[in-house]
Order: C-alpha cells, then structure tokens, then sequence
C-alpha cells in the first residue's frame, strides 16, 4: 500500500529519520509489523515564526519496495559517429556532451584547465603560496567554477530546461538522492568533484573525447561558417558545429571573438564586496534562537535586496551565492588581481557564514571605458581586480573592512576571524570601491540592517571584491536555434555567453544547444 503524505513538522521531527518513522506510523495506524518505507519528495523550511517548522511531502510505502530513484544512466556508443567541439567542460560543456551523446554525436571537448584531482594542486597552490596559475584554479579546470566554490543547484530557469532531469543525471552520476528533495538543492564543493568525475567517465566511456590542458586560440571560419578550432599546439580539430561554453572568466575568448571582428555585446553585471558572519549570528536571526540551532536544523542561509540611489540614479544591491556554513576562497585567474567567491561544503559545518553583497552597473558606469566598446564591462571589472589586489599588498590578500567601520567611514584597527585562507589586510574599502559601488553598498548595508536584526555589527565584516558574479559580455544568438547570428555553426553557451547563472541554468542551456546544433547539422553528415 502506498501514501502520499503532506505535513507540517517540528525540526526534531521532520529531520530525525526515527523521529519522523515513529510519528508517521503513528498517524497511519499501522501495526508493529508494518515497518514503513518512507520516501521524502519535497522538503522545506518555514522559519517565518518563532517557531520554526518543516514542510514535507513524503511518499510512504506499507509492505512493498518502492522504485529507485537512481536513473540508468545509457549511453549508445558515438565513437565513429560526426563529431562536433565543445569549448569548455564546466556544466554547460559537460551536459552538452552527454546530451550530444544520447543523440548519436560524439562530443570532443577542450579545457584549457586540468581534471578535477589535479586541480587541487593549483587551489592548495594560491591559497597557501599565493601562486596563481591561470589555466587551472577556482574557476578554469574540469567541472567549471562551480566544482570547487560550491555546487548550489537551485534554480529559478523552470523555462530553460528540464530541472529534474539534469538533478537526476547528478543523481545518477553519484550525487546523493536528497538533491531531489530540498527546495535548494546542494551538492557540496566536497562531493562534486566525484559526480564530475563520473560525468567524464560516462563521456568517455561513450566514445566522447575530453582535452585537458588544451586552451583554445582560434576559430576555424569559413564562409561565414565555423569549421573548427585551433588549439595552443597550433593543432587544428574539426567537427560539425562549435558549442562556445566557456565560463564567465575566459577574457581572451571575448577578446579573440573582437579582434575577429566576431559580434558581441556588452551586458548588465554587477560587482562589489563579500561580507562574512559568524554563523552562529545568522542562525540566531533567520530561527530567532538564543543560543545555538540544536542538532537538527542546518546552517541558516538569508536572500537579501534593495534598492538605492546614487546621483539620481536607482541602483539594486542584493545578496549574492549565499554561503551558509561556508568559506571564502580566492577565484582570480591572474596574478595581480584579487577576486574573492564563496563555497560550502555537503555538510555546511564552517563555523562563518557568507554571502556576496553586489551593486548593478549600470550603463553611465562604463563611460570611461567606451574606447574598449563591448569589453567595457571587462576592463572596469578588471581594473577594480587589479586595485583590490595593490591595497592588499600584491599578493592574494585580500583587503578587507568590518561593517560598521565601512559604514562609518573609517579603516577597522582589527579585523575578525576569517575563513578565507590567503589573509586580510585591512583598509578603507571606499579606497578601493568606486563611489559608484561603495555608496550604493553603504546605503544597503543599512537598509539590510534594518531587515535583519543583528546583522550590521562589529562581527560582520566586509572582503573584497566580489567581481565575477556573471559576464560583462554577451554573445549574441538566435532566440529559437540557439546559433550566433552571423557565424554559423557557433553556439554561444552557459554564463561566459550570459545565458546562464548557475550550475543548473548552465547544464539546461548546454543541453539546449545541443540539441539545436544537432538538429541543424547531424542530419546532413549521416
């Protein structure tokens, strides 16, 4: 016999296994002997009230077995089918492969970085010597930016793709089975690299070819046409279609795509500051606890938004990859710049908790910059990288103010514990910021203070810069097919083409792509 249960739990109900089998045979009536299965669908935390509860969609199974939730995962042999080149192998790239894959072409993918083991080299490498290797760390390598920042999977893009899809591909690639239940999924920046490891095994396993430190240098165009792509062994590789699913990051690919007079355009970004807490202090604000939050309820996150303005014009700050029960890691992809993200690992037990706080740019913003003309966003995000970097004593440290010094004006005489690794040093952040940023972020910061009770204090304090929240650049393409408008065969993909914000928007868009370079050119190769 099978049920389907809507309740309204106690934590120390709802997130006890025993707990809840107790509470559910009880509310069923059923017999010592009947032992049920129960199977959460969706599970979420309503901490609205002082007493916070948990909403839970459970199915529970009465003396049967129920299915399993781990999709079969098979994938048909490409191996000596048309193949076509992936740029890049984070979500975009990697989805796009396997879903090229089940459509019977064989997907070549290039990464300019290294497979997820050895990139660990690269991050143990910046955080401890401050060394900088531009091809392999936070953001470039195998899984993209988000394997080793963080590995949220919430998304708002229901119209981009198919959400449980993509989940159950991560489920069937070994992430664990509770990602299809949580209102915001996560798998944890110490568990992802595993899954994506066992992404490149089914691609490899299908035929698929996957080249790790091979940075691609130049299109192969034809007619108008892309044919291929040259790589830095100045080795050409040729295939059907090019899906562009490079990440946020890669400034050469965007500067490449101009000086081939290849059409892009400047796009809406935002930059600014992480502030980090204690996270004992936003458990206390978000579940309106004394002292701690008990055994049973997780590290509380926060979404926050605002909007101000700064010579007559209106700006939105918001909270930006909230980190509860997190850390604060370096993600520059050069030496000479500081850029800071944030991560969590599965179990979100860090003692500090993190979010981005981020000011839209806006249009005037990038005046000074309009020589570079669709770049202009890059050249702003980089020369504040650069200054970040300079106020911090040129190294990986990164410059950092507690918030109420921030709001008061003035440089902190001691800064708090941190779990970013390189170091604070601290400084006026106003220095640092544009007037543009740093006003505009003060403002808020008070506004937030106000919405949350305690959240402005001396244990808050503010690292900078938070700069890579999404591309400065978008390269444009059709609505329906995907395809760039004036090369074809290309298609721009995931957030380094500005069509995503995310590990499941980027793995949605990927496949998208897929399917509409397979539709418009496998056909005529069979």
């Amino acid at each position: 016999m099978q049920y389907t249960l809507q309740l309204t739990l106690a934590p120390e109900i709802a997130l006890d296994d025993d707990n809840l089998r107790q509470h559910i045979t009880k509310k069923l009536r059923l017999r010592k002997k009947e032992q049920p299965v129960i199977r959460k669908l969706r599970q979420s935390i309503d901490a609205r009230s002082k007493q916070v509860k948990v909403n839970v969609q459970a199915e529970v199974f009465v003396n049967e077995i129920p299915p399993s939730l781990i999709p079969q995962l098979d994938y048909p042999d490409v191996s000596n089918r048309p193949q076509a080149i992936i740029i890049g192998c984070g979500p975009a790239g990697m989805f796009a492969a396997l879903r090229m894959i089940e459509l019977g072409v064989k997907p070549v993918l290039f990464e300019r970085g290294k497979d997820v083991r050895a990139r660990r080299r690269d991050l143990a490498a910046i955080n401890k010597e401050h060394i900088v290797n531009a091809e392999s760390n936070y953001c470039f390598g195998e899984g993209g930016a988000g394997t080793y920042s963080d590995g949220k999977l919430y998304t708002r893009s229901n119209k981009r793709g198919d959400i449980r899809r993509v989940l159950e591909i991560f489920v069937g690639h070994g992430a664990n089975e509770q990602i299809l239940v949580d209102t915001h999924p996560h798998i944890g920046t110490n568990k992802l690299p595993l899954v994506v490891s066992e992404m490149r095994e089914s691609i490899l396993k299908a035929g698929g070819e996957i080249h790790f430190d091979t940075k691609v240098t130049d299109l192969i165009i034809e007619q108008n046409s892309i044919k291929g792509i040259v790589t830095d062994s100045d080795q050409e590789h040729r295939g059907i279609g090019v899906i562009l699913a490079t990440g946020h990051s890669a400034r050469d690919i965007y500067e490449m795509l101009h000086a081939k007079s290849i059409l892009i355009e400047s796009k809406s970004f935002a930059m600014g500051v992480r502030i980090e807490h204690p996270q004992r202090i936003i458990d206390k604000i978000q579940y309106h606890c004394e002292t701690d939050r008990g055994p049973y309820l997780p590290a509380a996150s926060y979404s926050l938004v605002t909007q101000t303005r700064y010579k007559g014009v209106q700006r939105g700050v918001f909270s930006f990859c909230m980190c509860p029960g997190g850390f604060i890691v370096p993600a520059t992809t050069a030496s000479g710049e500081v850029v800071v993200n944030g991560m969590s690992p599965s179990r979100r037990d860090s003692p500090f908790a993190n979010s981005g706080i981020v000011v839209s740019i806006e249009e005037e913003d990038l005046l000074p910059y309009r020589e570079f003309g669709p770049l202009a966003g890059l050249h702003f995000q980089k020369e504040l990288e650069q200054t970040a970097c300079m106020a911090a004593g040129a190294t990986q440290t990164a410059p950092a103010q507690l918030a109420t010094d921030f709001i008061k004006g003035k440089v902190s005489s001691e800064l708090r514990e941190t779990s970013y690794q390189p170091g604070l040093h601290a400084v006026d952040l106003r220095d640092v910021l544009p007037p543009n940023i740093a006003f505009p972020l003060k403002d808020a910061l008070s506004d937030f203070g106000q919405k949350m009770k305690g959240y402005i204090s001396p244990q808050a304090q503010l690292i900078g810069v938070e700069s890579r929240t999404s591309s400065p650049v978008r390269i444009p393409r059709e609505r329906d097919s995907c395809e760039h408008p004036e090369i074809k065969g290309l298609f721009p993909c995931g957030e380094g083409a500005g069509y995503a914000g995310g590990i499941m928007s980027a793995a949605m868009d990927g496949e998208r792509c897929a399917e509409q370079l397979v539709k418009l050119y496998a056909n005529s190769q069979q």
